[in-house]
Formats: structure tokens, C-alpha cells, sequence
């Protein structure tokens, strides 16, 4: 629905100075993604961070986990005048993980694991730095596997009775070996056969600083700077890394803030609930 909410709105386009110069669509919650449209000219700045704006009038807002009650949008436009609009985010409630039997060394790192998670850390950061203009988000999104949803995006986790960070993507349990294919098209821009936390690791980027992240994997079945289309099989799911069975770990990122999958996909299909 939101992929022809898309092209309907792309035709418009030309008359949006007439009809109102922004278009809007996606969730306004904590952990959503927007896609906006306006005039490919103009100057889009978000809570203070200027946005890229496609040959076409298309950009990206996010709101992370705990996103402030309200964000705050400028547009520029080429004939001098400016737009303000204030968003109000709404809040999410969020449910409390409890995973238990994970080897002690895994919730607890010493010295010489610190550092390796330092570096394996800023591989990524790096990796979801990438700013392209390519558009492939504009294809909407797809699940990547299917499968038991036995982690949700958002949960607070307590790992053997100790608070950890929030769980920021969506867990699909399956077996060793299956098959997991591209959200999305992309170009793959990290590939890591065994981080500590994630194990086998591969971040596929759609454009626009809009990544995915896919963590605990098998075999890695793409190289680095493979250009990959919604539904190529790229990896197979494992039990790599921080992990107490087999599952996928899916992640969405816009640069530095964390989205919810679940949000771009919907409801897994019945069949394989």
C-alpha cells in the first residue's frame, strides 16, 4: 500500500506547490520510519540535521526508541520561503525480555573482548554512515525470513538476572541453514563472519542512510559491494554469536537511530506464525 501510496504521490509532485508543497506517509511513533515528498529542490532540515532529498523530492525521517514527544521539521524551498511543522511522536510501550543460560563471558566481556567488541562496534558505525542517493527503500519491504517472532523490537532484556540494553531489532526463530533473503534492494556494505555479540553479520544499505542489519547468521552468501534485489537469498540463519538457539536477528537503522522492522513489514504471515 505504501510503495503505490508512493508513485501516486511521485506523479503529484509537479502540483505540490499548488496543493501544498509536503506529503507525509509512515508512523509517527517511537521506532517508525516516514517517507516524504516535496520539491526536489528544497532544503529539509530534522530536529537540526539536514535530510537528503532525492532527484525526485523523496526523504527519510526516523524516531528511534525513546524519541522525544514531539520533533520539529523545516523545509526551505527554492523560491525563498520556508515551512515549519511540528510532529508529535507517540509512545510506545515496551515489554521486559528475560533470557537466561548465556555463558557468562557473553553477558560480562573481559578486558581483551571489550576491546574487540570496540572495534567490531565501529565497523558498523561506519558501515551505516553511508549516505547514497539511491532510492531502493522506495520498493517497500518484504520479511527477510520467516519463522517464531521470539524477539520484538524495543524490550528491555535482563540476560542471566542482569539489565542490559534494549533489544533493538525483531528475533525470527528457524533452524540452522534457513534461508534469508533481501528485505529490500540494496548494496551490501559489511559483511563479518563471526562479531562478538552478532556472529556472522551482514548490514545491507537501501539508500538515503537506511540500513538493514542481520546478526547470528549461518553462511554469509554475498560479498561486500554486491548489489542485491528485493528477495535474492543472501544468507542462511544460525546460532552465532550471544545467542541461546538458532534465530535471525533482523535490525533497521536511518544512520545512527533504530527503527522497528515490524513496522515496515507488518504481521508475519499465518502460515509459518
Amino acid at each position: 500500500m505504501r510503495t503505490l501510496t508512493l508513485l501516486v504521490v511521485a506523479l503529484m509532485l509537479p502540483t505540490l506547490s499548488l496543493a501544498g508543497r509536503l506529503v507525509f506517509d509512515g508512523d509517527f511513533k517511537q521506532g517508525g520510519l516516514v517517507q516524504g515528498w516535496t520539491d526536489p529542490r528544497a532544503v529539509v532540515t530534522f530536529d537540526d540535521q539536514q535530510v537528503r532529498v532525492s532527484t525526485e523530492g523523496h526523504f527519510l525521517l526516523g524516531f528511534g526508541r525513546d524519541a522525544p514527544a514531539k520533533s520539529k521539521l523545516q523545509v526551505r524551498f527554492p523560491d525563498g520561503q520556508t515551512e515549519e511543522k511540528t510532529f508529535k511522536v507517540a509512545k510506545r510501550e515496551y515489554q521486559i525480555q528475560r533470557i537466561d543460560g548465556l555463558p557468562s563471558r557473553q553477558v560480562t566481556p573481559s578486558k581483551e573482548d571489550l576491546e574487540r567488541i570496540r572495534k567490531e562496534a565501529a565497523m558498523a558505525r561506519e558501515a551505516r554512515k553511508l549516505d547514497a542517493e539511491r532510492t531502493d527503500f522506495l520498493g517497500g519491504f518484504i520479511w527477510p525470513a520467516q519463522g517464531r517472532i521470539s524477539g520484538v523490537y524495543g524490550s528491555q532484556r535482563i540476560l542471566n538476572g542482569q539489565p542490559r540494553r534494549p533489544h533493538f531489532g525483531v528475533d525470527v526463530a528457524a533452524p540452522v541453514g534457513t534461508e534469508v533473503r533481501a528485505p529490500a534492494d540494496g548494496v551490501v556494505t559489511m559483511v563479518h563472519s563471526d562479531m562478538f555479540y552478532s556472529g556472522g553479520t551482514m548490514i545491507l544499505d537501501h539508500g538515503h542512510g537506511l540500513s538493514s542489519s542481520f546478526l547470528h547468521l549461518h553462511r554469509i552468501l554475498v560479498k561486500k559491494g554486491q548489489r542485491v534485489r528485493q528477495g535474492d537469498l543472501i544468507a542462511e540463519i544460525g546460532a552465532t554469536g550471544r545467542v541461546t538457539g538458532a534465530h535471525l536477528d533482523w535490525r533497521i537503522n536511518l544512520f545512527t537511530r533504530r527503527l522497528d522492522p515490524q513496522l515496515l513489514v507488518g504481521e508475519m504471515p499465518d502460515a509459518v506464525k
